[in-house]
């Protein structure tokens, strides 16, 4: 077993990039991503943060490793012929990866919006390339499976950000529209909002992503069908 200081970072005499990018997840979940320098990693290893170098040329690139590394928990049976039940399973995944480290979910879904798709780890790429896989599998074509894919990943990592979202305003107060501080929007502007505060305060993200899989998957599995190719068609 690897020793750890009495703070838990991980102290090695010989660190690979797996564990420097270890190190650097312990530090971003307990300070977030701004408080991940060089040096902290170096001083959390044991190393000249010169030598972290060799493993991650820029900040930039040791992110993007961080998120690979969350990434590679993710999986995908290509060849399951219930292709919604593969994707609820991957999205359930997805949702408990992100939630044990809340302060990577940047890095799981707003980074990648700024990087081409072409210039992105290859990790990040291969939940994009397993879905696809799937679903071409299951007989969709490519195009469609594409726009299954944008549809679903675009839900769950919606869903994400929301549910990582603070809506208490004041702890201490037990009537739901004060803690959420909804009483200070005009009632007259926001009735519905304001009357949704017990819904709100009583909010599950699991079986809120839950719904939204029954009807994001409903309405793909009712809208698009199965690519048949021509000398597979009956006369």
């Amino acid at each position: 077993m690897t020793p750890r200081t009495a703070r838990g970072n991980v102290k090695a005499s010989n660190t690979g990039r797996e564990e420097v990018l270890r190190a650097a997840l312990e530090i971003i979940d307990e300070v977030g991503i701004d408080g991940l320098s060089m040096r902290r990693l170096g001083r959390a290893i044991g190393r000249d943060p010169m030598s972290l170098y060799r493993h991650a040329a820029t900040k930039a690139e040791l992110l993007d490793g961080v998120a690979e590394l969350v990434l590679a928990d993710l999986s995908v049976v290509t060849t399951d012929d219930d292709w919604p039940g593969q994707l609820r399973a991957f999205a359930r995944e997805f949702r408990a990866v992100a939630l044990s480290h809340p302060n990577v979910i940047p890095l799981l879904v707003t980074r990648p919006l700024a990087t081409p798709i072409a210039l992105r780890p290859l990790g990040s790429l291969r939940p994009l390339e397993a879905i696809l896989e799937l679903l071409i599998n299951a007989g969709f074509s490519t195009v469609d499976a594409l726009h299954v894919y944008r549809s679903f990943y675009g839900f769950i990592q919606g869903h994400v950000l929301n549910e990582s979202q603070e809506l208490v305003d004041n702890p201490e107060e037990t009537d739901d529209l004060l803690r959420l501080g909804l009483h200070r929007l005009p009632l007259r502007e926001f009735p519905r909002l304001r009357s949704l505060a017990p819904v709100l305060t009583a909010y599950d993200g699991a079986a809120e992503m839950e719904r939204g899989l029954d009807m994001l998957l409903t309405g793909l599995k009712a809208q698009l069908r199965p690519h048949v190719p021509p000398q597979e068609l009956k006369l």
